[in-house]
C-alpha cells in the first residue's frame, strides 16, 4: 500500500491479481526464511542484477526515469545491528569504488529511507544540472545531505514583538502569491514594517496540509474535516520539508490540501490562509525562522485581506519546530561552514533496514543460545540503466557522447578513410594487433566519406579515434584522437599498437 499508484498492478484473463515488482525485499526475505536457520549461517549477502518496475507518474529522459528498468540489488543478513552496520559499511565503501570506477562525479549524502523503511540510509548522487534531486554539502568538512533530511544549525530565537506595531487587518485584493504579495505591500500607500517594505523573509506562508488517520481510505469524493487539516507556517522565502512535517505528525506522509478542503475547513481559499484565529481550531506548526519574525504578513483566513504587524507568540501559537529545506548558505550542523547546493540524480541507494521486513514476515534465526531472533537487514541498489544515463548527462559536448574509458561501449575505434584497398589493409591490421593486445575496438570500414566517419565516431563517444588515411599511410602514420581533446597526434604505425594500449590503461581502462 506505501506504493501506492506507483505499483504496477494487472490481471490475468481469469481475473487473478498480480503486481510487477518494484524492489525485491519481501521475496528475497521470504527465500532467506526457509533456507537460513541457524546464526552460523550469518551473515549473508545476496544479490541479483534483475528488471524493476514502476507505474511513475511522469517518466522522462530516456532511461532517466522510466516504468521499466535494471537494477543491481543485494541484501545482507546479521545476527544483530551492529554487525549489520558492519556489512553496511562494507557495501558502502564497494559502491564507492565502483561509482570511482566509472569516472563519475558524485557525493554520498544522508538521505530518507522512504518507503523502503529503516531508519539509515545514504544516496550515491551523481552530480547534473538535469538531476531531480537536490542535495546540500558542506564546503569545510565531509557534511553532505539530500534537502529531504539535510539539517542546518537553527537560529532558536523567538520573534521580539516589543516595538511590533498592533495587528492590522489590510484588503489585498487578488494577492495570493507570494509575489503578489510583497508587491502589494511595497506599494507607497500599503503599510510597512519598521526597515520598510515587507519582504519575501517577512511574508508567513501559511499552507494546509491533509493529514488522515492511518490506514484512512478516502472516498474520492470526501470533504476533509477539521481533525484531518493541519497549518503549516514558514517564511516565504523558504520551502516546506513535507518529510520532516509527516514525521511531526507522525505519518507516512502527508498532501497539500485541495481548494476544497480548505474552503470546507477554513472558509477560505488559498493564498489567504493564515494561522491568525483561523475558523476551526487546527493543529498549526510553525518553522523557527518563521517564529522569529517579529513584524510579518499572513493571511487573514477572510478572502481578499491580509494580517500585517503579525508576531509569533502575540497574534498566534503553534509548535516551533524545524519544517523549511535547507539551502545554499545556511550552515553546517557539524561544522559550522556554509553549504552549498548541487543537483544530483540518484544512481546509488543504501539502507539498514533493522527487522523491518523480518519481524512483519517472521524470518528468523537461532542464535548461540538457542533463541529466535528476527534477522537484522540492510538493502543496496545501483539503478544500472540510470547510471548509463548519468553518464552520458556528465560526458558530453554539442557532438555527442565522452564515454569515460571504463564504461564506454569500445575503448577505441579505427578508422579506414578511403577506398584504397592498402589503406583497407592497413586498417584491418591496426585493427587485428588492437585485438591481439586486448583493447575492445571497433572497426569501421564502412564505404563513407571520412568527415560522415569522423562524424559517427565522436556522436558515439568511443574515448580513442585512430584514423589511417592515403597520405598517413605513405608516411607509416596513423592519427590518434582523444574524444575529450580537440588536437590528434601522428604515430607510427609499428608503434601505434603499443601507444594506444598504453594510453587505454593510463585512463583507467582494462585489457582482456
Amino acid at each position: 500500500d506505501l506504493y501506492g499508484p506507483v505499483l504496477l498492478r494487472l490481471k490475468d484473463r481469469k481475473g487473478g491479481e498480480y503486481h510487477l515488482g518494484p524492489t525485491h525485499e519481501e521475496i528475497i526475505t521470504d527465500m532467506v526464511r526457509r533456507e537460513v536457520k541457524s546464526y552460523r549461517q550469518l551473515p549473508i549477502n545476496l544479490y541479483q542484477i534483475q528488471m524493476k518496475y514502476r507505474d511513475e507518474a511522469r517518466p522522462r529522459a530516456g532511461l532517466m526515469r522510466c516504468r521499466e528498468f535494471m537494477m543491481k540489488d543485494a541484501y545482507s543478513f546479521d545476527v544483530s545491528e551492529e554487525k549489520a552496520f558492519e556489512s553496511y559499511a562494507i557495501m558502502r565503501e564497494a559502491y564507492h569504488r565502483i561509482f570511482k570506477s566509472l569516472g563519475l562525479d558524485y557525493r554520498i549524502v544522508q538521505a530518507d529511507s522512504g518507503q523502503i523503511g529503516g531508519k539509515t540510509s545514504a544516496e550515491f548522487q551523481v552530480l547534473a544540472q538535469s538531476g531531480e534531486d537536490r542535495i546540500v554539502a558542506c564546503t569545510q568538512c565531509d557534511y553532505a545531505a539530500n534537502v529531504e533530511v539535510a539539517e542546518a544549525r537553527i537560529d532558536t530565537t523567538k520573534a521580539d514583538f516589543s516595538a511590533t506595531p498592533e495587528r492590522l487587518l489590510v484588503k489585498t485584493p487578488k494577492t495570493k502569491s507570494i509575489e503578489q504579495v510583497v508587491a502589494f505591500f511595497a506599494k507607497d500607500d500599503a503599510p510597512k514594517s519598521a526597515d520598510g517594505a515587507f519582504g519575501t523573509n517577512r511574508i508567513l506562508k501559511t499552507l494546509a496540509y491533509l493529514v488522515p488517520s492511518k490506514g484512512d481510505k478516502r472516498a474520492p469524493d470526501a470533504v476533509a474535516t477539521a481533525d484531518e487539516i493541519a497549518l503549516v507556517v514558514v517564511r516565504g522565502d523558504h520551502e516546506v520539508n513535507e518529510i520532516l512535517v509527516a514525521r511531526a505528525l507522525g505519518v507516512e506522509e502527508v498532501h497539500l490540501a485541495s481548494e476544497a478542503d480548505v474552503k470546507a475547513v477554513l472558509g477560505v481559499g488559498p493564498g489567504f490562509v493564515g494561522p491568525v484565529a483561523p475558523k476551526s481550531s487546527l493543529r498549526t506548526l510553525v518553522d523557527h525562522a518563521a517564529a522569529a519574525v517579529a513584524d510579518g504578513v499572513c493571511g487573514a483566513n477572510q478572502w481578499d485581506h491580509h494580517f500585517a504587524h503579525v508576531a509569533y507568540g502575540r497574534d498566534f501559537e503553534g509548535e516551533v519546530l524545524h519544517l523549511r529545506l535547507v539551502g545554499a548558505g545556511d550552515e553546517c550542523p557539524k561544522c559550522g561552514g556554509k553549504l552549498e547546493a548541487y543537483r544530483g540524480i540518484e544512481g546509488g541507494h543504501i539502507f539498514v533496514l533493522g527487522t523491518h521486513y523480518s519481524s512483519q514476515m517472521k524470518a528468523t534465526f537461532l542464535d548461540e543460545n538457542g533463541e529466535s531472533k528476527p534477522f537484522v537487514m540492510g538493502c543496496y541498489g545501483i539503478g544500472v540503466t540510470r547510471l548509463m544515463a548519468s553518464a552520458i548527462e556528465q560526458h558530453h559536448d554539442a557532438d555527442g557522447i565522452r564515454w569515460p574509458m571504463s564504461i564506454a561501449p569500445y575503448q577505441a575505434t579505427v578508422l579506414g578513410l578511403g577506398n584504397e584497398p592498402e589503406v583497407t589493409e592497413a586498417a584491418e591490421k591496426l585493427y587485428l594487433a588492437l585485438k591481439k593486445k586486448g583493447v575492445d575496438v571497433l572497426f569501421d570500414d564502412r564505404q563513407e566519406r571520412p568527415g560522415v566517419k569522423f562524424k559517427d565516431a565522436d556522436l558515439v563517444g568511443i574515448p580513442l579515434r585512430i584514423s589511417i588515411g592515403k597520405r598517413g599511410l605513405a608516411e607509416g602514420k596513423a592519427e590518434v584522437k582523444l574524444r575529450t581533446e580537440k588536437d590528434a597526434t601522428m604515430v607510427a604505425l609499428e608503434e601505434a599498437a603499443d601507444v594506444i594500449a598504453a594510453k587505454i590503461v593510463e585512463l583507467g581502462g582494462k585489457l582482456s
